[in-house]
């Protein structure tokens, strides 16, 4: 695949985006031994009070990621969720763009903090959101009793409102 990225915000229910949680959920089987049991509906990652981006390289879905805001603050803080990039396109730029292309989508509807969780095995990832500007934050969410977990916050900055 050569061509460019393109990034197309659709719903967790796009069937792109269940073709794309079957590869990530098998990568959580062989990484894990077991798949993510933290829920997530395309309810909650729909507008207003989220959104879901799927990249697309030569047409074919390769990356996926989406943000919801927190419950618990929903005026100011949103969590990423199911963000995942093939194996092989990643360390290509796509998951930066793809983590900008979030932050700004989640900024734009009046989010001013980001939140996430991985897991330590995912060190690629743990390296992209550390350069991205997200740092170590107390563990929460469905796995904030694991010690596996790593759990990175990052307040966004007022330029990604444009």
């Amino acid at each position: 695949m050569t061509g460019e990225l393109e990034l197309r915000r659709l719903g967790y229910d796009h069937p792109d985006a269940a073709e794309l949680t079957e590869r990530v959920q098998r990568y959580y089987v062989e990484l894990y031994g077991g798949p993510d049991t933290d829920p997530l509906t395309a309810e909650m990652v729909s507008p207003p009070s989220g959104g879901f981006v799927i990249g697309y390289l030569d047409g074919v879905p390769v990356a996926m990621g989406g943000w919801f805001r927190d419950p618990d603050d929903p005026a100011g803080t949103a969590k990423i969720r199911r963000m995942y990039v093939d194996p092989g396109v990643r360390r290509t730029g796509i998951g930066r763009r793809l983590l900008a292309a979030l932050e700004s989508d989640a900024a734009r509807s009046g989010v001013r903090r980001m939140l996430l969780a991985t897991g330590r095995p995912q060190t690629g990832a743990i390296a992209l959101y550390r350069r991205s500007g997200y740092l170590d934050v107390e563990p929460f969410g469905h796995y904030a009793d694991s010690d596996g977990v790593v759990c990175l916050g990052k307040t966004l900055e007022p330029a990604l409102l444009h």
